[in-house]
């Protein structure tokens, strides 16, 4: 199993935030780069990275940052918040970002998600915030019309090959990871699933490892000091595999 440890960005420093709340952010680091190689030197090989003020604007304030993690860490880097158009796609992924993660607009614009996918394959994923059981979007403030595992079935069939998923209830809340839902998308579809939200403790790691899941995010838990990010990658059994820039994930 694919570990990420996650960044989230606001103003070029690392935060976390409560279930997507930008009114309770924690600010855990102003050198996310730094961050960024103790993950490396901890053996991941993968990393995720969320601009929450693109989130917000559709833009990409954090991008010089996010390139410093980039090269600094030598890790895969995928990259999420606040891409909704072929201009912000392309911007990434011509900087030599690895892949992004498209959500809300997955959602509300499934053409631009034809476009992406058309362009750019499997260096496109998207991502699916899940809340009472439907997608939820616009940063977890409205829920949509699709239920949850409806909209992975048509995520499969678009041919969408990465899927990270967040069960909201668990995020960033340190009450550990929903196993369950995990291991049911992961054995009813054929699409990696990376598991997001909830993960607390190496016994979340071992289960979701145990449940045949292709990928875990760690955030809060790491910051915290309630995860060792070394023992985590030896539980994952980490595997590696390289993207088209050389990196793995």
């Amino acid at each position: 199993m694919l570990l990420y440890p996650a960044i989230d960005l606001y103003g070029g420093k690392a935060v976390r935030l409560y279930k997507g709340n930008y009114d309770e952010m924690t600010v855990y680091s102003e050198e996310p780069e730094k961050v960024a190689r103790d993950f490396a030197k901890s053996g991941a090989s993968c990393i995720h990275l969320v601009d929450l003020e693109g989130a917000k604007t559709g833009l990409t304030p954090n991008l010089p940052v996010i390139l410093k993690i980039r090269e600094s860490s030598g890790l895969f880097t995928e990259v999420g918040g606040g891409i909704r158009s072929m201009e912000t796609v392309e911007k990434y992924l011509e900087a030599g970002i690895d892949r992004v993660i498209l959500g809300t607009a997955a959602v509300t614009d499934p053409e631009f998600l034809k476009e992406a996918l058309s362009r750019y394959g499997e260096r496109i994923a998207v991502g699916i915030d899940i809340r009472d059981g439907f997608v939820a979007i616009r940063g977890w403030t409205e829920k949509s019309a699709f239920e949850a595992y409806e909209f992975v079935g048509k995520m499969q069939e678009l041919g969408v090959s990465t899927l990270i998923v967040t069960d909201i209830s668990r995020d960033g809340a340190m009450k550990g990871t929903n196993t369950d839902l995990y291991r049911t998308l992961s054995e009813r579809f054929r699409v990696n699933i990376i598991a997001s939200g909830g993960v607390s403790d190496l016994s979340d790691v071992r289960a979701l490892e145990e449940s045949g899941l292709y990928g875990a995010i760690i955030g809060k838990a790491y910051y915290t000091g309630a995860i060792d990010l070394k023992e985590a990658v030896r539980i994952a059994g980490e595997q590696r595999i390289v993207s088209e820039n050389g990196r793995t994930g």
